[in-house]
């Protein structure tokens, strides 16, 4: 509940990871990128396996975690909270970087091999996609992830920038 509370919320829910140097890099990077919450299925790795430990450099005692008994349950939590969940996904219908996160949003990610599970894709509100060239055709989880955090970091930057512009001109 803590975890939904508040503004500009900005929430990863991971589905089924199971390496822990990925857990790892996706807690660490969520601290600097700004998430406010973490939500894991509970299958994924242990958030207390020493690799996943190492991994997050110290971003486990300050990033907000929870394991969800059932991870559909608190994706519809999620949304009944008024935040909008996106799912990284092949069948994405727009370029992550042609949405809107100025306001709550929440980002599901899925299993390193498997991807997300098709009844958790289905709880999102949109299918987004990371544009690859090449013969690629996705990026590793915390890789993925790291580009949306960073995405939502970068759009809320712009929009502070802004405001304080139509601030200051509001003071004049």
């Amino acid at each position: 509940e803590d975890l939904l509370k508040g503004e500009k919320r900005h929430l990863l829910v991971l589905d089924n990871l199971q390496d822990p140097g990925n857990m790892g890099t996706i807690v660490r990077t969520a601290e600097g990128a700004g998430v406010t919450g973490v939500i894991m299925s509970r299958d994924c790795v242990d958030i207390y396996n020493p690799k996943t430990i190492r991994s997050t450099m110290g971003s486990i005692y300050r990033m907000p975690f929870y394991y969800a008994e059932d991870i559909l349950k608190a994706i519809r939590k999620i949304k009944d909270a008024g935040i909008k969940v996106y799912a990284a996904h092949l069948d994405g219908e727009k370029s992550y970087d042609e949405e809107d996160y100025a306001f709550s949003c929440a980002f599901l990610i899925g299993n390193e091999g498997n991807g997300l599970r098709e009844e958790t894709s289905k709880m999102a509100d949109h299918y987004i996609i990371i544009p690859m060239s090449g013969e690629v055709e996705s990026l590793n989880a915390a890789i993925a992830a790291s580009v949306l955090m960073f995405e939502v970091k970068r759009q809320r930057r712009n929009t502070e920038k802004i405001h304080k512009i139509i601030r200051k001109s509001v003071d004049s």
